[in-house]
């Protein structure tokens, strides 16, 4: 069984994942478009799609798609897969979900009108650390889990300049002021993932800018933010609390690990840095570097990557790790590319297989909205010099 895709964007990341759709033997022919034709053309041609569609309407439109997969800018989300739901498509998205609780809302709302497919591909879900500790949960092996960290942590001087400037065009710096919390699904989803909770209120204290260049501008910002970095500290259901980072200036090496994870128990804990994880109990501390180490799939220099800024290629070139179960996986993807630290691969066939099995993915919209929800309500804290808020939950996915 195998259904058509529509990929929506043909930007800087969707190239990956459309060749990871394409060669997925549950899906059939993968159509692109874009708002720029040249580039959806452009896509088409390297990857030998099945066509272009002259826009994300016409593809809606046509009876030879199935599904669309958005890669578009991430404000964008939220009313592209509303027009996707209600044009009768399975959806796939990149993060965040939405930038309002108003859009949170109404995606679940649709997703249980129409029985579709809603998955976000959060990468966290797949990251090493996180599966670790997921694993140990499921084994008991924290103990009760009280606490958890979760960082992203990524300066703008590496890489996200040129990332801006591409997708932006000349009023690049309007969108580059981007609110650090509303992304922050990376930090969010990787303690999340691991730890079966959802936050229940939030404060947080958000960092003006200082570079005055032009980016966290208030004055230029399209999203009125001059907050750089930001942190926000979480309450959990059942008990228990989880601090998150979302640093954009910052001296760090993100090109070596731009999502990091703390998970502190009863009876151990584990802590993981750019260069070393180590797993610690009452007994002592044993180095689990290796086991959530993933190993390249393909050189930075591969010719696939030369329009991405040499600082954001480890996130594209990256396989899997030790820890990844990669049986379940199609054969297909064994010498294909992975990403960010090995979640591409398990992100495209959890949705493919939703799809084809009519089950709910990993980051159904329930799950998206407990990972995305949390950084829209932090930010309106730091907004607020840090005020306690209480954080809405949906509720756990209909079974």
């Amino acid at each position: 069984m195998t259904f058509s895709l529509g990929i929506v964007g043909a930007g800087q990341f969707s190239g990956q994942f459309a060749t990871l759709f394409q060669a997925h033997p549950g899906v059939g022919d993968v159509y692109v478009t874009d708002l720029l034709p040249e580039r959806a053309e452009q896509l088409a041609a390297a990857q030998g799609l099945a066509g272009t569609f002259p826009s994300y309407e016409a593809m809606l439109e046509s009876k030879e798609v199935d599904a669309v997969a958005i890669f578009t800018q991430r404000w964008t989300h939220g009313p592209l897969v509303l027009q996707g739901l209600h044009a009768g498509k399975h959806v796939y998205s990149a993060v965040p979900m939405a930038i309002t609780t108003e859009e949170i809302a109404a995606i679940i709302d649709a997703v249980r009108a129409t029985g579709l497919t809603y998955m976000m591909g959060e990468t966290s879900q797949y990251n090493p650390a996180t599966v670790h500790a997921r694993n140990q949960i499921a084994e008991g092996a924290f103990g009760r889990l009280f606490y958890a960290e979760g960082d992203y942590v990524h300066d703008m001087d590496l890489g996200f300049y040129e990332a801006y400037q591409y997708s932006g065009g000349e009023k690049w710096k309007e969108t580059a002021s981007y609110p650090p919390l509303l992304y922050p699904t990376h930090s969010v989803g990787g303690v999340l993932g691991a730890w079966q909770t959802h936050a229940v209120s939030v404060s947080a204290i958000g960092v003006v800018d200082e570079r005055g260049d032009g980016v966290f501008d208030k004055e230029v910002s399209r999203f009125g933010n001059d907050f750089s970095n930001a942190t926000a500290l979480f309450e959990v259901a059942g008990g228990g609390s989880f601090r998150t980072n979302e640093f954009r200036r910052v001296g760090y090496p993100s090109h070596i690990r731009e999502s990091r994870f703390r998970f502190f128990g009863t009876e151990a804990s584990m802590e993981q840095l750019a260069t070393v994880a180590l797993w610690q109990d009452k007994k002592g501390v044993k180095d689990i570097s290796e086991l959530l180490e993933p190993k390249p799939t393909m050189s930075p220099d591969d010719p696939s990557l030369q329009h991405i800024a040499p600082e954001l290629r480890a996130a594209f070139t990256s396989g899997s790790a030790p820890v990844h179960d990669r049986e379940r996986l199609p054969r297909a993807f064994d010498q294909l590319h992975n990403g960010h630290e090995g979640s591409h691969h398990f992100l495209v066939d959890d949705f493919v297989t939703a799809v084809n099995t009519r089950t709910l993915p990993s980051v159904n919209a329930w799950v998206a909205a407990r990972y995305t929800l949390p950084g829209i309500i932090a930010h309106d804290s730091a907004r607020q010099g840090g005020a306690r808020l209480e954080i809405p939950d949906f509720g756990d996915a209909p079974q």
